[in-house]
């Protein structure tokens, strides 16, 4: 396994910003800079970001209990924080196995100490572009089962490839390589607010990974030729809530959806 390269602390880093935002401790005074900056355009980012996280919550419960999905492939999965996607599909199923994949240095790092080797050698991680879809599957392969159901997700990640061309081949081509009955589950910002559109200018105006929001229409694109589960392509915090949730539900501008392959 090769050395990582020193991790600078000085400029801001979109992991560690993200971490910021969702009330993490992996981050230094450049990440709380931006993401504070980012704040003062758009305060309900906190709630975006952590209704990425909650919507991961619930969708990787629900395919794991009622869908009987016992293999998640992660990809894109930043820095480990709570409920992980192993931490919540283990709990749901204790014989879940999960693949996470990403090729940053940091996250690597993180993952190396905090995720490999959980769960009786059931996560596992990869270091790989999520752009080389056959790397990535290949060394999937070799802890996954591709003759069974695998539910592919993708959280806050498609929007650092803004061609819409090249993010939907991308996602097709891991969606190509899943049995039938597996499922996708992505979610990712949108241009649905101006104070949004705002924030997104200035991240893009200080951080070093910019990000391009799409809209709810183009993030549907994502699931064409897919059979999508109710509510559809919806704002995450309205995907399947807990009852206790309706009367509290604020929209944030972060769609999402999961679909399953026939």
């Amino acid at each position: 396994m090769t050395d990582t390269p020193p991790i600078d602390t000085t400029v801001a880093h979109s992991a560690r910003v993200w971490n910021y935002w969702l009330g993490g401790k992996d981050n230094y005074p450049a990440d709380r800079e931006v993401g504070d900056y980012v704040l003062q355009a758009y305060p309900e980012m906190v709630t975006a970001a952590r209704a990425d996280r909650e919507f991961l919550i619930r969708a990787v419960t629900h395919l794991a209990r009622e869908e009987g999905v016992r293999q998640f492939l992660d990809v894109g999965t930043g820095l480990p924080t709570h409920d992980n996607t192993h931490e919540v599909a283990q709990a749901a199923a204790p014989d879940a196995r999960v693949v996470y994949v990403d090729n940053d240095p940091l996250v690597l790092t993180h993952a190396r100490a905090l995720l490999v080797g959980e769960g009786a050698g059931k996560v596992h991680y990869v270091d790989a572009n999520l752009h080389e879809p056959e790397q990535v599957l290949k060394a999937a392969a070799a802890h996954l089962d591709f003759g069974r159901p695998i539910a592919l997700t993708i959280l806050g990640t498609m929007g650092h490839t803004p061609d819409n061309a090249r993010a939907y081949a991308t996602v097709r081509a891991y969606v190509d390589a899943l049995p039938p009955g597996s499922f996708l589950a992505l979610c990712d910002g949108t241009d649905t607010s101006e104070p949004m559109i705002e924030a997104s200018r200035r991240w893009n105006e200080t951080a070093p990974l910019p990000y391009h929001l799409r809209s709810p229409e183009e993030i549907a694109g994502f699931f064409d030729g897919l059979d999508l589960l109710e509510p559809g392509v919806v704002p995450a915090p309205f995907w399947r809530p807990d009852a206790a949730e309706v009367g509290e539900i604020v929209a944030a501008d972060q769609y999402c959806g999961v679909a399953r392959k026939a």
